[in-house]
Parts: structure tokens; C-alpha cells; sequence
């Protein structure tokens, strides 16, 4: 009959720092950070179990083979004072499928751990962890979640130990298969991996041990034996004349332990029979018997092997304590940054709609600062250019107006060109008309060094197709030089009717509609590239709102229809004004045209009268009264022509200006930057509000996999929160 000990001396050890280790195996952090254990493992007819009931005082049930089927984590306490109680909890493994029913078991009812009592217990387990129950019901034979048995009483020694199903080589027909087979392995050798695992490895005495695989394992996981207590079970059925190769193996003469190995006499089948039989009495008369009487006290029977646990589980904690606070302290902060990432709980209506105003709510604070140029207050500023807005917007209005002044006009104006400048006596000359263009045409902020101007700066996004496929995309080619006047010539010419001295005044609408035929290529691509950036900041603004892809993506494919329809109304905007400005009647109010037509006139006058010009000494350059007065006069054509040029010259630089005024302020800044109606405008607090419950769970409504995600970093986070006050 097994008795418990009494005896307080040999506890296998240290209180607290077993108490620890218990709790933090008991609040589950055994499955982040690999705890220090002691875990038995061996055959499955090793006598494993004979050696957990040496250690433990604890009868295990032999003929129910209940314990052999998942991990079971054995927990004695001492605790003065009270009676002996057993209580029964699981710990769920990382693949469970019900976690949170399996934790939230518990029975306390246990007096012993009898056949019957310990039955009863294990077929409401296996139902909770859906194990096969009988041949028939083609349920799962092994889990991998533990059983945790803990024993208070004030006679229990302290020890806690993991019991791991023995691992087999021959599979049981209707009982265990081939996956079994590899799952039992799986697990002993997951076990047996964690680097502050004490390994008890049981092998038998009369098998020849270097064929024992769970010696290749030990070896495999634990090459300079640091961490392998070996135990020779069943002396007593060592062949005669093979004893000395045991005790050769017990005293480190082969395959060396740092740890060691013990031998331990269990008691055999018939013994067991027997209630009056103490093993501990039995195992010590066998130790006197010849050849064993030779091998050391403290290499022979359960006291030695209680001793030595006592020695390495305490060192083996007392090591393992300073790494375990740094490394929980470390996974909980990681835990807690990964669900930070995930952002806010969205399994509710009012949960979606908060993180969606959460989302709406850093948008515009990011837009706000692009538009505003606060770019100290973002790091993201510095990182990624393209999130200044404003900035580009503003280059890009530079680089537009530029175009216009340099390219936009068809012919270059006799004015700007250095060749037509100087005109004889008032004639037009058309002498060098026919003249090749210059490599270099200059104009005031930059020398333009090709023939040809590509009008869209940046590269088109995925997506906006629909709305800048119908845009001009051609490259414009430079100003024609030297040809103003006789292209002016024809368009009079064809265009001429009754007037004396004048010309048709539709002309001037003829003359300037051709004039600005680049201006629709030109400010197609500038548009083309306002909208991309403008699309294109949005995206990245939306991505650092909102970090989780499927709900960006959601969101856009939501918004996308509208976002394209205000981008449709800048484009019609600039159609608009294009219209106006080529098509419409010729209009200004701005005086600056009659300034600039003076200042033509005057110019063309001042080149003929340069040419009379003499100096005096006294005077400097003079001209004669005569020779201003008796001018060479030019026919009513050419006279015609001439103020034609002069006339459209002078509006067009009025209505250039006025139409890039026109166009960076009220297609670009008000319908995609500043108005009522921007882009970016959509993505606001009202748009959150008017989702229904299925649109708010479509667009923001959490995944099963990122649910379960988060369900486990938070398990996860309060276990190490636990483990944390356990340690600290």
C-alpha cells in the first residue's frame, strides 16, 4: 500500500520558487516563453509510470491507460493546516477549438485519485477535449492539452512535474495510428526542446538502451547531455551476466550524463497485488542484493533521485528566473504592440463606427497639415514628399503657368521675335520669315532646351482611368517662329467682308481660338496631374489613418464613384473655362490690354525711327522733325494685319493670364483643395454616420482570421500580464 511521506527534510524544492513556476504554468505562459520544468518521458512500457509514483506517493491507475493520452502536469503543494485536496483544471493547447471552455473547467471533488474517481474525472474530459471514447467513434486518440492535477495538503512534498504520453513504434489497429504515432512524437519532442526542460528520460535496464529512441531524441535536443537526468528502470529483469553493463552505465563509464543516471526499482506486477508491500522497503532490500550492492547510495533508488531533483530543479529555476522576467517583459510589450496595429475592437455597430470616425478623425488632421505646410508636426512629411500637398500643388501651378507662357501659342508674336523686331520704315518685313527656329527659346525663368513639351509630370494611378483617359495627352511642340504674319494674312484674307479700313470683328475670335489651340493639351495635363496627386495623396493619407488594409480597401471601393465624379467636376471646370476663353466672344475689362497695345505700338515706332537717328553733341541721339513726320505709310492691308497682330497680342496675354488664374483657382483649388466639395471632403464624420449596420460591418466589420488574431494577442497580454505580477 503507497503511503504519503512525512518527512518535511526532503522536499524536492525550493517553495517559492516552485509556487512560481506553478502559477505561471497555470496561467498559461508555458505556451509564449519556455518555462524550467521537469517533464518524465520514455517508452511507453519504460515504467514511467512506476517512477511518477516513486516520486509523487500517487497511485496511478494502470488499467485505465487514462494518463497516457495528453500531457498531465502533476502540482503538489504543502499547505498546513487544511485537508487533502485534489483539484483538476486544463490548460488549452495553441490548435484548441474551444480555449475558453476548456480553461473555464474545473472540478474540486476529488478526495484520491482512485480507478473509479479517476475514471469518472477523465470521461468528462475527453468529452471536452474530443477524444475518442470508443473504437467506433472516430474521434482523435491524443490532444495536445494538458491535464493539470494539483495536490494541497500538509504531508505533500513540494514538486511539480509534466507527465508526456510515452511515445510507441507500433500502431494498435482501431486504436492508434501511424498520425498518432508522429503527433506523440511531435509533442515529447516539443517537450523536450525547451532549453530549461529537465529531462527524466526512463529506459529500461534489460534492453539494450542504445537502441531506446527516446534516447536519440534526449540526444538530438540536448547533445552534451546538460539537461538529462537518465533512470534505469526493471533491474530486477536484468539477464544474468549483464548486470555489470547496467552498473557500468549507473557509474558513467558509457554514454555519459552531466547529470547522471540512477537506477530505480519499481515494483513488479505481482508485487502490486500484494497492499501490504511497501515499495520503498522492497526497493531497498533488492539495493543490498549482489551485483547492485556495488553501486554508489546516491546513484541507486527513489531518495537518491528525489535528492538529485531537489539539486536540479532549484538550480534549474534560480537560473532561469532573471531571463524569464527580461522575456515576459519583452512578449507583453510586444503583444501590445501587435494589437495597437490591429487598432480598436470592431465586432459591434458602435465599435465600427468609432474606429471608423478614428480613421476620418487622422485623415484630416493629416490633410489639414499637408494643405497648411505644418510639416514639423508629422514625421510622415519627411519620410514621403508626396505628402505635401500643398507644396506640390504650388510647383506644379509654377510649372503650368510657365508652360502657358512659353508653349501655348501656336505663333510666336513679332514682338518676342528677334528677327521680326525691326521693321523698315513702317513696312512689314518678311524677309527672314522662312527662318529655321532656334535650338533655345528663351523666356523669363528658364531656357527650354526641346522642340517638344510633354504636358503630364507625373505618372497616372491605377484607378483613375475612367476620368483622364478622355484628356489630351500630345506632346506640344514649340511656337512656329517667323510665321505670325502670313498666317495672320490668310485668316484675313479668308474672313474679310465690307469694312473700310478695319477688319471683321469676329476675326479676332478666329485668330485667338487658333492662337490657343495648346492650351487644352497643356492644361489636360496639367489636370491630369492634379488629379493624380491629389488621388494619389489621399491614398497614402488614407493609409496611415488606417492601417488595416481590407477596411482601406473597403472604404476606397465605397468611395471611389464619388471620388471620380468630383474629379470629373474639376475636369469639366477647365473644359468650361477653355470654352469661354477660346470659343467665347473676346472680352476684358482690364486695362492692361490697352497698355500692352500701346507699348506694341509704340515699340514697332521706335524701331523705324531708330534708324534716323544721329548724334549730337550736345543732345546726345536726335531725329529730324521731317523725318518723324514724312513716314513711309504701308498699304490699308498690311496696316490691317499689323494692328490685327498687335490687337491679338495684347489679349492674349491678358486672357493667358486670366485663364491660368482662372484655372489653378477655380478647377484646381476650389474643387480639389480648398472648396466645399474637395475629395478629400468626403472622407469626414457625416460619411461615417449615414452607414447602415450591413454597410458598417462590409466596410469595417473585423475578419475571422483577424478576430481569432485578436482574441489570441489578448489572451495572450493578460497571461503575461498575470505571469508579470507572479515574477515582479
Amino acid at each position: 500500500m503507497v503511503t504519503h511521506s512525512k518527512n518535511s527534510h526532503d522536499s524536492l524544492a525550493d517553495p517559492a520558487l516552485l509556487d512560481k513556476i506553478d502559477k505561471l504554468f497555470a496561467c498559461n505562459v508555458g505556451e509564449y516563453i519556455n518555462l524550467p520544468q521537469l517533464v518524465v518521458v520514455g517508452d511507453q512500457s519504460s515504467g514511467k509510470s512506476s517512477v511518477l509514483e516513486g516520486l509523487t506517493k500517487l497511485a496511478f491507475p494502470r488499467d485505465s491507460g487514462l494518463c497516457t493520452r495528453f500531457a498531465t502536469q502533476i502540482i503538489f503543494r504543502r499547505v498546513e493546516g487544511v485537508d487533502r485536496s485534489i483539484t483538476a483544471t486544463i490548460i488549452p493547447g495553441k490548435n484548441a477549438e474551444n480555449p475558453s471552455e476548456l480553461q473555464e473547467w474545473k472540478t474540486t471533488d476529488l478526495q484520491d485519485l482512485s480507478a473509479a474517481s479517476f475514471g469518472e474525472m477523465m470521461s468528462k474530459v475527453y468529452t471536452l477535449m474530443g477524444l475518442s471514447v470508443t473504437k467506433e467513434d472516430a474521434m482523435p486518440t491524443f490532444s495536445e492539452n494538458v491535464l493539470r492535477l494539483e495536490i494541497c495538503g500538509p504531508d505533500e512534498d513540494h514538486l511539480s512535474v509534466i507527465d508526456v504520453p510515452g511515445i510507441f513504434r507500433n500502431t494498435t489497429p482501431g486504436v492508434t495510428t501511424k498520425e498518432d504515432k508522429d503527433m506523440v512524437r511531435k509533442m515529447v519532442l516539443d517537450y523536450m526542446t525547451n532549453p530549461r526542460s529537465i529531462m527524466l528520460t526512463v529506459v529500461p535496464a534489460n534492453v539494450d538502451i542504445a537502441t531506446q529512441e527516446i534516447i536519440d531524441m534526449a540526444r538530438e535536443v540536448d547533445p552534451d547531455g546538460k539537461r538529462t537526468l537518465g533512470v534505469l528502470t526493471k533491474p530486477d529483469l536484468v539477464d544474468k551476466g549483464a548486470e555489470n553493463k547496467v552498473i557500468d552505465l549507473v557509474e558513467d563509464r558509457e554514454m555519459r550524463l552531466k547529470l547522471g543516471w540512477i537506477i530505480v526499482r519499481n515494483l513488479g506486477q505481482i508485487e502490486l497485488q500484494d497492499l501490504h508491500i511497501d515499495r520503498d522497503a522492497a526497493e531497498e532490500r533488492f539495493r543490498h542484493t549482489a551485483p547492485w550492492n556495488g553501486i554508489p547510495r546516491d546513484r541507486f533508488g527513489i531518495k537518491a533521485l528525489k535528492i538529485r531533483l531537489q539539486e536540479t530543479v532549484t538550480s534549474n529555476a534560480r537560473e532561469a528566473f532573471p531571463l524569464l522576467r527580461a522575456e515576459i517583459g519583452k512578449r507583453l510589450k510586444s503583444c501590445q504592440d501587435k494589437l495597437q496595429v490591429l487598432g480598436a475592437e470592431r465586432e459591434t455597430p458602435e465599435q465600427q463606427t468609432r474606429y471608423l470616425l478614428g480613421v476620418m478623425s487622422s485623415f484630416q488632421e493629416i490633410t489639414q497639415q499637408a494643405l497648411s505646410t505644418n510639416y514639423s508636426s508629422n514625421n510622415h512629411f519627411d519620410h514621403d514628399l508626396d505628402l505635401r500637398l500643398a507644396t506640390r500643388i504650388v510647383n506644379r501651378n509654377d510649372s503650368f503657368s510657365g508652360d502657358m507662357a512659353s508653349w501655348g501659342h501656336e505663333y510666336r508674336f513679332a514682338e518676342d521675335t528677334r528677327d521680326e523686331s525691326s521693321q523698315s520704315d513702317g513696312e512689314i518685313d518678311a524677309e527672314d520669315e522662312d527662318e529655321d527656329e532656334d535650338e533655345g527659346y528663351e523666356d523669363k525663368n528658364r531656357i527650354v532646351e526641346t522642340r517638344q513639351l510633354i504636358t503630364r509630370k507625373t505618372t497616372r494611378l491605377h484607378g483613375l482611368e475612367d476620368v483622364l483617359d478622355g484628356l489630351e495627352d500630345e506632346a506640344v511642340k514649340l511656337p512656329l517662329k517667323g510665321k505670325i504674319y502670313p498666317w495672320i494674312e490668310k485668316q484675313y484674307h479668308s474672313s474679310r467682308g465690307f469694312e473700310i479700313g478695319t477688319f471683321n470683328s469676329t476675326l479676332l475670335s478666329i485668330v485667338m481660338k487658333q492662337q490657343s489651340t495648346k492650351w487644352t493639351t497643356i492644361t489636360h495635363g496639367y489636370i491630369d496631374d492634379m488629379i493624380t496627386m491629389t488621388h494619389g495623396f489621399i491614398l497614402k493619407a488614407l493609409k496611415l489613418a488606417c492601417p488595416d488594409t481590407r477596411v482601406r480597401q473597403n472604404l476606397m471601393a465605397f468611395l471611389l464613384d464619388r471620388l471620380l465624379d468630383r474629379y470629373k467636376e474639376a475636369i469639366n471646370k477647365v473644359k468650361f473655362l477653355l470654352l469661354v476663353e477660346r470659343s467665347g466672344t473676346p472680352m476684358t475689362l482690364n486695362h492692361y490690354l490697352n497698355d500692352n497695345l500701346e507699348k506694341c505700338r509704340q515699340k514697332r515706332f521706335a524701331s523705324v525711327i531708330e534708324k534716323k537717328t544721329f548724334s549730337d553733341c550736345s543732345h546726345g541721339k536726335v531725329v529730324r522733325f521731317s523725318d518723324i513726320t514724312h513716314q513711309h505709310h504701308m498699304s490699308n492691308v498690311k496696316h490691317t494685319i499689323q494692328d490685327i497682330h498687335d490687337i491679338l497680342h495684347s489679349y492674349y496675354k491678358v486672357a493667358r493670364k486670366r485663364f491660368v488664374d482662372s484655372v489653378c483657382m477655380q478647377a484646381v483649388d476650389y474643387h480639389l483643395v480648398t472648396g466645399p466639395r474637395t475629395p478629400m471632403a468626403l472622407f469626414s464624420p457625416y460619411l461615417v454616420h449615414s452607414f447602415s449596420k450591413e454597410q458598417l460591418e462590409e466596410i469595417a466589420g473585423e475578419e475571422t482570421a483577424l478576430r481569432r488574431k485578436r482574441r489570441q494577442l489578448r489572451k495572450e497580454v493578460q497571461d503575461l500580464q498575470k505571469a508579470k505580477k507572479i515574477l515582479f
